[in-house]
């Protein structure tokens, strides 16, 4: 075999490989749009709050805004950057920060930790300031990272929720608080706008659980949020 001909097949097999990887990356958020996206509609098991794309121009109660494209140069994985106009870094603070475990079998997430306080979403799930807490009426608020599916590791903070899309109604979340076991059922999925901060608002009618993470997985853009809400499910 001569030198021209292994450089050839070498070029062949980086050319493929090169592919493979753009595919790899690309694949995932066609995937998400095509398989996922479309399920939040307003029939069926799913609502979706219709909003205009991130970086478009919306009017509300006619008032003209311009809503704030966000790059990928914001950091992810700090909670506050999730929602503009909610919460700051200084309210993710706090001098104590107590903790609680969430288990999603589907997921196979088992007891994840979610902490009360902080913002750091590389090290766990973080909950979202002033919402309830679980098994108290009102609506917890759990923030978790995603990347690609294809990275996808349930014991890694970074990529803990990039399958979340894959639940659907009556899946079941476990919620260990303080001593205490809380079941909660799934009931809606849709996707929100980052400056959506309504979908944090409390219902004091019963206990909510909403987890919350960027989509579509692996867009660096992460245009969307999307809400998976849950309701906890009485002892029998």
């Amino acid at each position: 075999m001569t030198q021209k001909t292994v450089l050839r097949i070498a070029a062949v097999v980086s050319g493929i490989s090169g592919i493979i990887i753009l595919m790899g990356v690309i694949y995932p958020i066609i995937s998400y749009d095509t398989n996922y996206a479309s399920k939040y509609s307003n029939s069926g098991n799913y609502t979706k709050l219709i909003s205009p794309v991130a970086g478009t121009t919306e009017k509300t109660q006619g008032v003209v805004t311009t809503t704030e494209t966000v790059g990928s140069k914001v950091d992810y994985t700090q909670a506050s950057n999730w929602f503009q106009g909610g919460a700051t870094k200084e309210d993710f603070s706090t001098s104590k920060v107590d903790f609680y475990t969430v288990t999603i079998p589907k997921l196979k997430i088992n007891s994840g930790t979610v902490a009360i306080g902080g913002e750091d979403l590389s090290k766990s799930l973080i909950q979202y300031p002033g919402t309830a807490l679980p098994g108290k009426r009102g609506n917890s608020v759990i923030f978790g990272h995603s990347i690609l599916p294809i990275f996808y590791d349930p014991k890694n903070y970074i990529s803990i929720f990039s399958l979340l899309p894959t639940l659907k109604k009556g899946d079941m979340i476990y919620v260990s608080y303080d001593g205490v076991s809380y079941t909660y059922q799934v009931e809606t999925m849709f996707e929100v706008l980052p400056t959506d901060i309504q979908v944090l608002d409390q219902d004091s009618t019963d206990s909510f659980l909403t987890l919350v993470t960027c989509v579509p997985p692996g867009d660096p853009a992460k245009p969307k949020r999307l809400v998976v809400r849950a309701r906890v499910v009485p002892p029998q």
